[in-house]
Parts: C-alpha cells; sequence; structure tokens
C-alpha cells in the first residue's frame, strides 16, 4: 500500500460553523484552515505535507526554537480566528492525522466527550493571571539598617547577607498573602482554575520572580468585570508584589479531551 504524502493538522475542535468563513484562514506554513464536519461537531484542520510533520520530521523539528515559534503562532492563530466563530476546543501542538478521514473518525470516537467539554466552555474564555515578587524589595517604612563603627568586614558582610535574606523573607510572605487573596477573589468570579507551574525568571522578560501562574475560566460577559477586579487587586498589592493579567485567550487550560491530541 502507497504511503499517504499528506496529513492533516488539527488545530481544535469546534462546533461546526460557516465553511465560508475559514476562507483567507491559514495555518502552519501557510497551508489553508478548512473544517473537517462529522455530525455536530467539526475540527479546524490545514493539509500538510506528510514528510514534515510524521514522528521522525516532528522529532528532529522540536529541537529548533525558531520552528517551534513559527509552528506556535501559526497554531494559536488558528485557535483565536476559530473561537471568534464557534466555541473552541484547542489541540496540542503538532497534532497531525494520516487524512481528514481519520479526523473524522476522531471525532465519532470522542464524540460524547467533546460535546460535553464544548458545552462547559461556551462563551467562556481564559484570563491568565500571574503573581510577582521584588525578591529583597525594602518597604518605604523600613529603616536602613545602621552600620555599627568597629564592625569587622567579615562580621559586615555576614551582616549584609542576613539582611537581604530577611527582606527576601519578607518580600515572599507579602507575595503569599497576595496569592491567597488574588486566588480567593477571583476564583470567586471564575468557573474554573488551573494552576500552572511558575516561570523561570532566566527565561521570562518579566522583571521579578513568578511566584503565581494560574489560569481562570471566565464567563464572558465578567470578562470586563474580572479584569477590574485584578486591577484593584494590583493598586493594592504590597510593596515588591504586583499581580497582571492577560488575555482573554481560547481556553486552553481547560481543553481536557486528550484522546485526540496522539495523532495517528
Amino acid at each position: 500500500m502507497e504511503r499517504p504524502k499528506q496529513a492533516s493538522y488539527v488545530y481544535a475542535v469546534c462546533r461546526p460553523f460557516g465553511l465560508a468563513t475559514t476562507e483567507g484562514m491559514t495555518g502552519v506554513g501557510g497551508h489553508p484552515v478548512h473544517l473537517v464536519v462529522e455530525g455536530d461537531l467539526a475540527a479546524a484542520v490545514s493539509t500538510v505535507p506528510l514528510d514534515e510533520f510524521d514522528e521522525q520530521a516532528l522529532h528532529a523539528k522540536l529541537e529548533d526554537l525558531r520552528w517551534l515559534e513559527e509552528v506556535a503562532r501559526a497554531h494559536h492563530g488558528v485557535v483565536d480566528a476559530v473561537a471568534l466563530r464557534s466555541v473552541a476546543l484547542p489541540l496540542r501542538l503538532a497534532t497531525v492525522y494520516r487524512g481528514d478521514e481519520r479526523v473524522r473518525q476522531v471525532l465519532r470516537e470522542n464524540a460524547e466527550a467533546f460535546a460535553a467539554t464544548l458545552d462547559e466552555l461556551v462563551d467562556r474564555v481564559e484570563i491568565g493571571v500571574k503573581v510577582y515578587a521584588e525578591a529583597g524589595a525594602r518597604t518605604a517604612g523600613q529603616p536602613e539598617p545602621q552600620t555599627p563603627a568597629d564592625e569587622s568586614p567579615g562580621k559586615a558582610y555576614l551582616r549584609r547577607r542576613r539582611e537581604q535574606r530577611d527582606r527576601r523573607d519578607d518580600t515572599w510572605q507579602r507575595a503569599s498573602a497576595l496569592c491567597e487573596r488574588a486566588d480567593e477573589v477571583l476564583g470567586a468570579m471564575a468557573r474554573a482554575r488551573a494552576r500552572h507551574q511558575t516561570q523561570n525568571a532566566a527565561l521570562s522578560e518579566a522583571s521579578g520572580e513568578n511566584v503565581m501562574n494560574n489560569a481562570y475560566l471566565v464567563d464572558g460577559e465578567r470578562v470586563t468585570e474580572f479584569l477590574a477586579a485584578v486591577d484593584e487587586l494590583n493598586s493594592r498589592a504590597p510593596e515588591g508584589t504586583r499581580i497582571e493579567a492577560s488575555g482573554p485567550w481560547a481556553p486552553y487550560s481547560f481543553a481536557s479531551p486528550r484522546a485526540a491530541e496522539a495523532g495517528a
């Protein structure tokens, strides 16, 4: 049997919408996007060369950061475009099947799980919330430590290290209090919450240390209220801490069915 030359790259599962609205929509590698429809489910798909997305090719390309960035940008762009037209269940990067018929089969096999998740996501979006701490920040009311006149260099070094540790501990306590308060306030306004691993400071462009990295599933009609609550929390944040929101996004953190993401 001849090996197929093309594959189906799947961005998201959604409810069917007007096929004409995918005109001009492009995804990875600039390939056009179309819908594969099965009953009351659909998948946003691009037809791509199989030799660029088979297991061997992906293994090599996943080491290429530039390629990953380009694919991620295109992938998220399609998911966002679909989310403007229908409720969308985003799939993982490089979810690839051997043809549209296989995609239809996956939609049939997972119809109940997909439908239940899509129903949970209707008219809801994801908002990311991060808390940062500026380690060692000195508060406005904190007095400048006095240096003894007869202090030796060794004692001075140990004293400075102790002061740095104490300031860091103080900052962490303030940040912990902000995280607790933020999760209490924002969690009450959200439908669901997902806790993510905090970002490595060396890999993040943001200043300070990321101490909370949550995602909240929020009703579309409450987005403005939710973002205002984040602003209010930030205005009252203890010195040396801050809270930031991003989004709204398609609900990546709440796309629970994973059966479709293995590919094949």
